[in-house]
């Protein structure tokens, strides 16, 4: 029997699913949790061929990977408009 997903998003060459597994505690109860898998599907330049990376995170994982990826994109958008900023005061002071 193939494990599928219990669900999938998909956003342009991006998905995440959703799975359900199953494991054994030491006192042999049968245990259910949850984990999901990100996958980024790409082409190589010069190649016809599909790629994908695939991360596999648990519960847990979840809350701190959007902590870490809210703070690239905070960075991103401050230092974009940093530079933009600092572009415009450049060109002023040449003219």
């Amino acid at each position: 029997m193939t494990n599928r997903p219990i669900r999938k998003w998909r956003a342009s060459n991006f998905e995440v699913a959703l799975w359900s597994n199953k494991s054994k505690k030491n006192s042999g109860e049968e245990i259910e949790f949850k984990t999901l898998s990100l996958r980024r599907g790409y082409k190589k330049k010069d190649e016809d061929i599909w790629r994908d990376e695939t991360i596999n995170l648990r519960r847990n994982d979840i809350p701190k990977v959007m902590v870490l990826l809210g703070k690239v994109q905070e960075e991103l958008l401050l230092n974009d408009s940093r530079d933009k900023m600092n572009d415009e005061l450049e060109r002023l002071e040449e003219d």
